[in-house]
């Protein structure tokens, strides 16, 4: 019950709607009890009127018209009570959902870097939908029947001490069985849910890389794996269907052990006058209206413990420490003079130090970049530059204020990213360029001018409005590259961030991405990352990055002239090109 107590306690909001199910729920169950009552009533009238002559015609029809009346407000309090729970589950669907995505934008990168995308949204979906589902069997049907079983209890000791002790005797055992069979149930439910989060998972990834599958025809395999997965979960689940169904034999066992000895007690009662028939006819109705919470029980424990399961990654999530503020609005950037690291080491959760005493100093106006081998420590100083991670010792400052004293928002709203991989969504162009702005037309497209991609935007029917598909599948490596400079163009922040942005296009495209480039590094503080020597020969300065260090720094040509890491890694890539120009018999 934690989880489930839990949402409760952060669902507040939603407390008023849960106290209206409460109080119809109760107002049901004492109307309930008016049908037994009511038809005690009108058998009393018929054995007065066959045995002594004496029934009163008239007050059993008002006994009939109440008996209906009963019935139907009932029935309108039972209708009026479910809707009003399906309005609460689908409010706590939603009060759920953008909490959960809230946490989700304040976790630190480091969280999404290890997991899988898939596996975060399954969890979210199969979290919500539990607590959705549970809420929902609670106010349409937990909190009724909890009740009802009170008020059936107490009429029943008003008309037979022992009818009453032989239910309240039998709701321990039935709760008892239900419970151990709930508890293996849900013990196992945290177990299937992990092949699931893996199959989802796999899923989505899968999806994500059609093109990398099918072009390693692996689609058996990948295939075989979630089919291995979905195996293990039907496996878990034959063993909690053979669990439930072996007690629920013993559930049902011990009540009808128990109605018989109800039924001894009723009947022999009336045979020898100690109950009316009235009163026998009330006795048994009750019995019938205690059936139904009963065989309930067993479901509200498993949906206990299959709701606690359920629930169990999202308040792990929702537990991890949130570090950003998103919310908070930068009304104006700031006025940017230098950017520098001093003495910043950085280590990844129980690993070794990726960066180790790192100084460096960045001016405005500068355009520097960062070179060395793969895994040598650069996209780490750009993650670090972005907030993306917080230096483990050391300290980075903007001018002379610390990072550590800076928002996230303040440092982020004074940068412009153009990735590697192309960071764009399945929508439009506009919103592309657009994002998180509201502007013009106009500005779009100018943006769209600068960075040289609005000769053939220009040229789809939908122009801007023309959908690019998922990660801007419709367009090529370099129109999807000068989409996100257009996108930098239009941010217009004093810093550009060009994580390799050249480094998976072809000659052609390079050129044209390089000509956008220019535009958008104009006036600005510039970190470039690049394999490619092509994208860095007009920068200012060169940090040269090695095992987590500067080992080198100084202009292009100064470092091309004095060995060092800088010399190889150009060396190898002009011998690279010369051998193919004579490969060719063009050198």
């Amino acid at each position: 019950m934690k989880n489930i107590i839990r949402t409760l306690k952060i669902s507040k909001p939603l407390h008023g709607i849960l106290y209206t199910i409460l109080a119809l729920s109760f107002v049901s169950a004492v109307v309930t009890q008016f049908a037994p009552l009511l038809s005690k009533a009108m058998v009393d009238q018929i054995e007065s009127e066959i045995t002594s002559g004496d029934g009163d015609k008239e007050l059993l029809l008002v006994l009939i018209i109440a008996s209906f009346g009963a019935l139907m407000l009932q029935t309108l309090l039972s209708s009026l009570s479910q809707r009003i729970g399906d309005h609460f589950g689908g409010e706590l669907r939603r009060f759920l959902l953008v909490k959960f995505y809230d946490h989700i934008f304040r976790l630190p990168q480091s969280y999404f870097d290890t997991e899988l995308s898939g596996k975060i949204v399954n969890q979210l979906n199969r979290g919500i939908f539990s607590v959705e589902q549970f809420m929902k069997a609670a106010s349409n049907f937990i909190f009724p029947n909890v009740l009802l079983s009170v008020f059936t209890i107490a009429l029943m000791a008003v008309y037979s001490w022992q009818v009453a002790l032989f239910t309240i005797i039998l709701f321990p055992i039935y709760t008892t069985l239900s419970m151990y069979s709930a508890k293996k149930w849900g013990k196992e439910e945290v177990a299937k849910n992990k092949h699931e989060d893996n199959s989802r998972g796999r899923i989505q990834e899968v999806i994500t890389n059609m093109r990398l599958v099918k072009g390693f025809t692996n689609q058996s395999n990948e295939l075989n794996y979630v089919d291995k997965e979905q195996e293990s979960i039907n496996k878990i689940y034959a063993r909690q269907s053979k669990t439930f169904h072996i007690f629920d034999f013993l559930r049902n066992t011990s009540l009808n052990i128990i109605l018989l000895a109800m039924s001894i007690v009723i009947f022999y009662g009336g045979f020898e006058g100690t109950y009316s028939l009235g009163t026998v006819v009330l006795l048994i109705q009750l019995i019938n209206q205690i059936r139904r919470p009963l065989f309930a029980m067993s479901f509200i424990l498993s949906q206990i413990q299959t709701t606690e399961a359920g629930t169990k990654e999202f308040f792990e999530i929702m537990d991890i420490k949130a570090e950003e503020k998103y919310e908070e609005v930068i009304k104006d950037k700031i006025e940017i003079n230098s950017i520098s690291f001093k003495d910043v080491a950085f280590s990844y959760e129980k690993g070794e130090e990726v960066l180790k005493d790192v100084s460096l100093e960045i001016k405005m106006g500068e355009k520097v970049a960062l070179v060395g081998h793969s895994g040598a420590g650069k996209s780490t100083i750009i993650n670090l530059i972005t907030k993306f991670y917080n230096s483990t010792n050391g300290d980075l400052f903007i001018n002379d204020t610390k990072y550590s004293e800076l928002s996230h928002n303040q440092v982020r709203s004074n940068i412009s990213l153009v990735f590697q991989e192309n960071e764009l969504f399945s929508t439009t162009i506009r919103e592309n360029v657009a994002y998180g702005k509201v502007v013009d037309d106009a500005d779009v497209i100018e943006s769209l001018k600068k960075a040289n991609v609005w000769g053939f935007v220009s040229k789809f029917k939908d122009g801007i409005d023309s959908q690019i598909g998922e990660r801007g599948i419709k367009l090529s490596g370099g129109q999807k590259q000068r989409i996100q400079i257009a996108r930098a163009i239009l941010d217009n922040s004093p810093v550009v961030i060009l994580d390799e942005a050249t480094s998976n296009l072809d000659s052609k495209s390079e050129a044209e991405v390089q000509e956008a480039m220019e535009t958008l590094m104009k006036g600005k503080m510039v970190i470039i990352i690049a394999h490619r020597f092509s994208t860095i020969q007009n920068v200012d300065k060169i940090f040269v990055v090695d095992g987590g260090k500067i080992v080198d720094s100084g202009a292009p040509k100064e470092l091309s002239t004095r060995e060092g890491i800088y010399r190889d890694l150009l060396t190898y890539q002009v011998e690279g090109d010369k051998k193919l120009l004579e490969n060719f018999e063009i050198f």
